[in-house]
């Protein structure tokens, strides 16, 4: 949810149009209908759609539960083309993963399935990576990535606006 209200705030607020989300299960799933496992299709399509972000976009969001040994590799290499990257990992205990998959509107996921591709601290480890943990909300969350682009921070109204 925090990268459709930012990628929406990016066109409505500061009139950035080219502006590029890519979702790692809207591809894997959606469009290529694999499995998340190493050297799935995805992996491939996801780098290039991230190679002409960095070269035709102003800012690119990619966002999705990238397992490290699968998606690491790419996506360390994605972060050293671009001129400037941030990386945010949710710090979540399974008990809040599954409390927030409970509050979405579309397809959730059962306790089961959850359970067998849960990984707890699968950090990436790259130097500008900040982990936020489950204390921190959607509006708190957008405000700290505009923050680090430096772009002007939503008062809860605008925050509210964007989720309609």
């Amino acid at each position: 949810m925090v990268k459709l209200l930012l990628q929406k705030s990016y066109i409505k607020y500061w009139e950035v149009t080219n502006s590029l989300l890519v979702s790692q299960d809207y591809i894997r799933r959606n469009m290529l209908h694999v499995k998340d496992k190493p050297g799935n299709l995805s992996i491939n399509l996801i780098d290039n759609i991230i190679q002409y972000g960095i070269q035709n976009c102003t800012y690119i969001i990619v966002e999705g539960i990238f397992i490290k040994k699968i998606y690491g590799h790419m996506l360390f290499n994605n972060l050293e083309r671009a001129n400037k990257s941030l990386s945010y990992y949710y710090n979540l205990s399974f008990e809040e993963t599954i409390k927030r998959n409970n509050t979405k509107k579309l397809k959730k996921f059962s306790k089961t399935s959850m359970k067998n591709w849960f990984i707890p601290h699968d950090f990436l480890e790259n130097k500008n990576e900040k982990i936020i943990n489950e204390e921190i909300n959607q509006f708190q969350m957008l405000n700290i990535i505009l923050s680090d682009l430096n772009l002007n921070k939503l008062d809860i109204n605008t925050f509210n606006k964007l989720k309609l």
